[in-house]
């Protein structure tokens, strides 16, 4: 099995993440530091990150976690900030299903399935992720054709989005955004190229899995009918 389909499989982390532990010589394998993403590991190998052993994880597990803002997504934060793992205890080792920003809030969904992972995040399978946006005043209809047609911001191209106007909030606009891409800051950088800011954004579905009954920062595991609906993804 490939280094960071093993890696994955061991609930560290996205296979895409678990290649940069090796380039950043984080792991051995038979007490020598890896230095080829080619590696295939073998029976009888024994595998280490940051000096920790590690196995293949023999459960999989699925978990749904409204993300309160004020937390980063990863395991370990270098600034010292609390982390989604933070909120999820639990024996294995699992990890984020792509990435929320530090201010955004909602659905973020955490496993130790690796190629899960993958198919949810991988733009190429086009998975829905609905957000609930406050935006700054209101969005003219030119503007709301603009994000439906898709836009340009600082040389990144963002595909259309499905856009549906909830109401309007003081002097402000409450939007319901479909995106399939999932790039970094995608929904701010979208508003933004409107000359607009995002006021408040928070994540409600990912891939037909809809957030609901949590409370900010509580967490349960997917039931099966959701972990089918998510496996068929792969």
């Amino acid at each position: 099995m490939r280094i960071n389909k093993y890696l994955s499989g061991c609930g560290l982390d996205s296979r895409r993440k678990c290649e940069q532990y090796v380039t950043d010589g984080r792991v051995k394998v038979n007490g020598k530091v890896l230095t080829s993403l080619a590696y295939d590991v073998k029976d009888g190998d024994y595998v280490e990150v940051d000096g920790k052993a590690v196995s293949l994880s023999e459960r999989k597990v699925y978990i749904m976690l409204n993300k309160p803002k004020g937390c980063v997504c990863t395991s370990s934060d270098e600034k010292g900030r609390k982390t989604v793992l933070d909120f999820v205890k639990i024996k294995e080792r699992v990890f984020p299903v792509g990435r929320l920003d530090y201010d955004t809030e909602g659905l973020l969904l955490l496993t130790n399935d690796g190629e899960l992972a993958y198919a949810v995040t991988h733009p190429k399978n086009m998975v829905k992720k609905v957000y609930s946006v406050r935006v700054e005043g209101e969005p003219s209809d030119a503007e709301l054709k603009r994000l439906r047609n898709g836009v340009e911001f600082n040389g990144v191209k963002y595909m259309p989005a499905k856009v549906v106007v909830l109401g309007k909030e003081n002097n402000d606009t409450r939007l319901e955004i479909t995106i399939t891409e999932g790039k970094n800051h995608e929904i701010k950088n979208m508003i933004e190229s409107l000359g607009r800011r995002v006021l408040f954004l928070k994540r409600t579905e990912v891939g037909g899995i809809r957030l609901g009954g949590l409370s900010r920062g509580e967490w349960r595991y997917l039931n099966a009918k959701e972990v089918d609906k998510l496996v068929s993804l792969k």
